[in-house]
């Protein structure tokens, strides 16, 4: 396998994603292999953090006491502009169809994408 690129996950502000050489899959989840043909070692590549947002779902109560402070949060589906759909966390009036670029904040004690409306 290739060297990983370090995204949000390890602590870099980045989100990644792969590609298989053969099929041109592309995968949001990293996968030592493509998970559309098989093909062993896709390759890594940074995403520009643009996309435009698939769904929206505002979460009023808290799963765990770490993200209690956070309540009420936005969970997105972003489809990102690279190919491949994430979830991520967004502002609150974010709406579906809305073009979204990312940042990375603090939620319960890790960094982790989070967009905003694009003006």
């Amino acid at each position: 396998m290739s060297e990983r690129i370090v995204d949000w996950t390890r602590g870099e502000q980045a989100i990644t994603f792969q590609t298989c050489s053969s099929c041109g899959h592309l995968q949001y989840v990293h996968r030592a292999f493509c998970a559309a043909c098989g093909t062993a070692d896709p390759r890594e590549a940074r995403a520009s953090g643009n996309g435009r947002v698939y769904a929206t779902s505002l979460v009023c109560r808290a799963a765990t006491p770490e993200t209690r402070a956070h309540v009420p949060y936005n969970i997105l589906l972003v489809d990102c502009a690279e190919g491949f759909r994430m979830m991520a966390h967004g502002d609150n009036e974010i709406a579906i169809g809305d073009a979204v670029t990312a940042s990375f904040r603090p939620f319960a004690g890790k960094l982790v994408p989070y967009f905003t409306k694009v003006s």
